[in-house]
């Protein structure tokens, strides 16, 4: 049995579309990634899962519990943490981690090995108040409190972002920790470049999942020739790039733009066709899960 299963999820406030039919399974112990950017209908999802909002339509079930019918059952077995953060801003570290553990029917110190390596960079600041933190160590904070009831499930919307790049790496160090454990991640994120930390990731985008995949097997299957095209001008060539009728799609990427063209086509031929007043570099590169994106979401 999947460790979650949603069937035709859906979802909209008045005449917008928040879900449209989401469907999928997830497995215990995996690390599952929701990849999309704001407004994909992400939080509306995870509210439906963890029985926070009713969906239109569609069935949701956790540990084979449904979200409807059981939802008091679920409540007892999932950790929850939203995007916007919701712990006691008054309350110091060690309280609002005490206060979250009494709700559960347990105590810090019985469940405290699950937190430890995460509490560890919080103790030198157990008697702060939650408000005065820094992001990375609030999204710490919300992330004990989450785990201190050990939940069976971990749901995590947007947990990193605003968070500093170093704070990002350790707070996926610790969910592969977590992974490690036994405890299925839901976690969803409109970073591209966190796709790669995930076993699986749906892409999703205007309330629908574009594709199901290993990050891994999402790149193999990317099926065009992707190039990476820089010179003193990049402005000037995305609007040439643009204009060719054999280019699919062009746009920036960093310091260079990235350029999609057919599996058949010349990059040798592209060079003699660019204008430009300084030297124009060219080479095919491998695609990454942003470039996978953006060939679905034309699609």
């Amino acid at each position: 049995m999947a460790e979650l299963a949603a069937y035709g999820v859906s979802k909209s406030y008045g005449r917008t579309k928040a879900l449209d039919s989401i469907s999928f399974e997830t497995e215990r112990g995996e690390i599952f990634g929701i990849i999309g950017p704001d407004g994909a209908g992400k939080t509306t999802l995870f509210r439906i899962m963890t029985t926070l909002v009713l969906a239109d339509s569609g069935t949701v079930t956790v540990a084979g519990y449904d979200v409807v019918k059981d939802f008091a059952e679920i409540r007892r077995i999932i950790g929850y943490m939203p995007g916007r953060f919701s712990l006691y801003k008054d309350l110091s570290v060690e309280e609002n981690l005490s206060f979250f553990a009494s709700v559960f029917g347990t105590t810090v110190e019985e469940n405290y090995h699950l937190v430890e390596g995460i509490y560890r960079q919080l103790e030198p600041f157990r008697k702060r108040r939650a408000d005065a933190l820094s992001g990375g160590m609030k999204q710490k904070l919300a992330l004990c409190c989450a785990l201190i009831h050990k939940p069976r499930v971990l749901f995590l919307d947007e947990p990193t972002t605003g968070v500093d790049p170093v704070s990002r790496k350790e707070f996926w160090q610790m969910l592969d920790n977590l992974r490690r454990q036994g405890v299925t991640i839901i976690v969803s994120t409109p970073y591209m470049d966190e796709a790669g930390m995930c076993d699986r990731i749906a892409l999703m985008m205007n309330g629908r999942f574009l594709k199901i995949e290993t990050p891994e097997n999402m790149i193999r299957q990317y099926d065009n020739t992707l190039f990476s095209v820089r010179s003193g001008d990049n402005a000037s060539l995305l609007r040439q790039l643009r204009g060719m009728p054999d280019i699919k799609g062009c746009y920036p990427f960093g310091e260079s733009l990235h350029a999609v063209a057919g599996k058949d086509f010349d990059i040798s031929s592209l060079r003699s066709r660019l204008v430009s007043e300084s030297e124009v570099h060219i080479e095919r590169i491998r695609p990454t899960v942003e470039d996978c994106f953006l060939e679905l979401a034309e699609k």
